[in-house]
C-alpha cells in the first residue's frame, strides 16, 4: 500500500502517523509532502519540521519519502498533481486550522479535493486540540 500524507504542520503530521502505526507495514511507502503556502518563514519552517517527524513516528514503513511545496498559491491544484505523481492508494490530511479541527465541516482545500481525487481521502481528526 502507498499512502500519501499531506502536512502544514508537525500536530498533523502526529495525527496521520497515529492514524497509520496500526495499519502500515515494512512492506508500504509512506510519501509525505510538506505544504508551505505563500512565503511566510515560518510556514516553511512547520512544513520542513512535520517531513521530520514522518521518519521518526513511522519506523515500521519500508520507505518513508518526503518532499517540500512552497510558495503554493492553490493548495488543492498542488495537492492534486501530487497525487497524479505519487502513484498512492490513499491520501491522508488532518486539520490544519484549531477552528476546523473537531468540528464536522472539512477546509475549502478538502472539499475541493474530495470531488477531484482519483484516490480515497481520509481525514484524519487531530487529538492534540
Amino acid at each position: 500500500m502507498h499512502y500519501l500524507i499531506v502536512t502544514m504542520g508537525v500536530h498533523e503530521m502526529a495525527a496521520c502517523c497515529d492514524y497509520l502505526a496500526e495499519r502500515v507495514t515494512s512492506d508500504d511507502t509512506v510519501t509525505v509532502v510538506g505544504l508551505a503556502p505563500g512565503e511566510e518563514a515560518h510556514a516553511t519552517r512547520d512544513a520542513r519540521e512535520a517531513l521530520n517527524v514522518a521518519a521518526v513516528r513511522l519506523p515500521a514503513v519500508g520507505d518513508v519519502q518526503t518532499t517540500l511545496l512552497t510558495d503554493v498559491d492553490d493548495p488543492a491544484s498542488s495537492l492534486l498533481e501530487a497525487v497524479a505523481t505519487a502513484d498512492a492508494n490513499e491520501l491522508l490530511l488532518s486539520p490544519n486550522d484549531e477552528r476546523s479541527a473537531g468540528l464536522a465541516t472539512t477546509g475549502s482545500v478538502v472539499q475541493r479535493l474530495l470531488g477531484r481525487s482519483p484516490i480515497p481521502i481520509v481525514v484524519v481528526p487531530r487529538t492534540d486540540l
